[in-house]
């Protein structure tokens, strides 16, 4: 939703932001290894504007600024979906594991099942 209607034209190589005090502002850009040359916030249009709680503002494309509710906490249930969502995951990784155990264990038995059949008619 646009608050105010400001026409801002951007310049290349400049952040343009809102400051604290509700003014637009900008400042060069910091590049790839030039250090220490922090370059001063300038005021382009001042307007005091008053923030509201839970809103951000921000300068869209046509350069007015505008303003959106802040989304917090997401959508409401979906942290206790992906629980249980987690959980049955979990659940079939250990169902899995215990059939692959279970699965072993008959092998083995079957194996030594084999053997002992051979040693008593090694006998006979």
């Amino acid at each position: 939703m646009k608050i105010e209607r400001c026409g801002i034209k951007r310049q290349a190589g400049y952040l343009y932001y809102i400051d604290k005090n509700g003014n637009i502002a900008r400042v060069k850009m910091a590049r790839g290894g030039a250090k220490g040359q922090k370059s001063k916030p300038e005021v382009v249009k001042v307007l005091n504007l008053k923030r509201v709680p839970e809103h951000l503002f921000y300068i869209d494309k046509d350069g007015d600024v505008s303003s959106v509710k802040m989304a917090r906490g997401g959508k409401k249930g979906a942290k206790r979906k992906h629980k249980k969502a987690k959980a049955k995951k979990v659940k079939k990784v250990k169902k899995a594991k215990k059939a692959k155990k279970v699965k072993k264990v008959k092998k083995v038995k079957k194996v030594k099942k084999a053997k002992k059949a051979k040693k008593s008619k090694k006998r006979r």
